[in-house]
């Protein structure tokens, strides 16, 4: 699946990104809010990610902003499945690219893709530490649960507090979904 945004290119990642993507990734302040992503993280972990099959209806994307010459790795964002299967949008972005609203235009198209691969709810979460995920999670139409509860971070290699969200995605807004171009 490709999605094109007005700055973005959301596509799998291939092998051969596993230098960007490692170097992209591999800051503390980043890995630490995140479940999955071990820290410290190594090149080994960049292969070992993109070698992972990923099935359709939970897919995974490199975010890539579009240039005027190659696209440039900013982050990535996906679909993944909760231990009792459902969805979850997860999310991060490189720290030089903090603060220019990659990841709410990425979160935004990869919400609308959900919707076209039947998805019908959407869970996500952030870490209490980390407010900013909280508000681009309310920017694309997230609903805090108002639950708190201790989740594991690999980066962490602790639990810490998070704050959970939800969204229906049977109703609710589709601002941005016109922006959002898909291809499979």
């Amino acid at each position: 699946m490709f999605v094109r945004t007005e700055r973005l290119l959301l596509r799998p990642g291939w092998a051969e990104d596993a230098p960007a993507l490692a170097k992209a990734i591999a800051r503390e302040d980043i890995v630490r809010n995140l479940a999955r992503a071990p820290w410290p993280y190594r090149p080994y972990h960049a292969e070992e990610f993109l070698g992972m099959a990923k099935p359709f209806r939970f897919p995974s994307l490199l975010v890539f902003e579009r240039t005027d010459g190659a696209p440039r790795l900013v982050g990535s964002c996906g679909i993944g499945k909760t231990d009792e299967g459902g969805a979850e949008l997860g999310y991060w972005i490189a720290v030089d690219s903090w603060g220019r609203g990659y990841a709410t235009e990425a979160a935004r198209a990869v919400v609308a893709a959900a919707r076209g691969l039947g998805h019908r709810r959407l869970e996500a979460g952030h870490f209490i530490d980390n407010p900013a995920s909280g508000r681009v999670l309310e920017k694309v139409g997230f609903r805090a649960t108002g639950q708190i509860v201790r989740r594991f971070s690999r980066g962490r290699a602790a639990s810490a507090k998070c704050a959970t969200y939800t969204l229906d995605l049977s109703e609710g807004d589709r601002t941005g979904d016109d922006d959002v171009r898909m291809a499979a």
